[in-house]
């Protein structure tokens, strides 16, 4: 049996550059895992079997289904009928711009490539994981990244001083989200990539993941394209909050914390207030193999 975790992200930056002639967006964005995780538990079997604490999760379209079948069709001709029991606890909140699902299939690739004994590199598991969707190969390695192209071009930066973030996700939803955001952008909301290269340098510099250095492209289409968002903002600087960001495309949201107690503080006022929120650390791994 293998456990695993798969943390979440938050964008430091992200810029949407243009539109690109394959019908994706070109991206220039700041990846960081936080310390929210989701748990897949592997046993080799037979077949492949999958279930999820989350009912509605809970089928062939679940991305940790399509990692599955995606490497075993990658090592048939070396380990034909080698097969799983996969089990995923989600504490991620569902999309909401957090990675749960990239960071599931990431974990399911990483944990069959162990229980299988394939012996996959990283960089293959990071070719395979780019065909299941753009954040997925980052969460391979997690930490601090920069992200170009669609956002499956990933590099690893200097992890960030360690940092405390305080994550509400709002009881909203929005069918085809993703898809929605970016067809609510117009090219006078496309950015130049230039706040993503300045957070870089000041990173690498050491520099604490400050205010100034947060900035995504959707916040100038999410507060029109979700409903109530902007009220949860509000209960965000009404617990303390100094500035709020957009986590991804939404509808999450997170704020720097002085420090933990400060941030334990603020999301037990908003957990108080019936909220989800949690205050949680930014975390130097991504897919963390949990020893028995």
């Amino acid at each position: 049996m293998i456990k695993l975790r798969a943390p979440a992200k938050v964008n430091l930056t992200l810029e949407v550059l243009r539109r690109r002639p394959d019908g994706y967006h070109e991206v220039a964005t700041i990846l960081q895992a936080v310390g929210l995780w989701d748990e897949l538990v592997l046993e080799e079997a037979q077949g492949l079997s999958f279930r999820c604490s989350v009912p509605e999760l809970d089928g062939p379209d679940n991305l940790v289904v399509k990692a599955a079948k995606l490497l075993a069709s990658e090592a048939k001709s070396a380990k034909s009928g080698r097969g799983a029991d996969i089990s995923l606890t989600k504490r991620i909140p569902i999309a909401g711009g957090l990675g749960g699902g990239s960071a599931d299939a990431a974990a399911a690739l990483a944990g069959l490539n162990a229980l299988w004994e394939l012996g996959l590199s990283h960089e293959r598991l990071s070719v395979l994981a780019a065909q299941l969707g753009s954040d997925v190969p980052f969460f391979l390695s997690g930490g601090t990244a920069i992200a170009t192209g669609r956002g499956e071009l990933v590099t690893s930066l200097r992890a960030v001083r360690p940092a405390w973030l305080v994550v509400l996700a709002p009881d909203v939803t929005l069918p085809r989200k993703t898809a929605s955001l970016y067809g609510a952008l117009t090219p006078a909301d496309y950015a130049d990539g230039r706040a993503t290269e300045r957070a870089v340098a000041l990173l690498a510099k050491g520099a604490a993941v400050n205010h100034a250095m947060l900035v995504n492209t959707f916040e100038r289409v999410a507060y029109r394209v979700f409903p109530s968002l902007a009220s949860f903002a509000d209960a965000m600087r009404a617990a303390g909050a100094e500035r709020v960001h957009l986590a991804g495309s939404g509808p999450s949201l997170f704020t720097p914390a002085p420090d933990e107690a400060a941030g334990n503080a603020m999301a037990e006022r908003l957990s108080a207030s019936g909220l989800r929120a949690w205050c949680v650390p930014t975390v130097a791994s991504g897919v963390t193999f949990v020893a028995e």
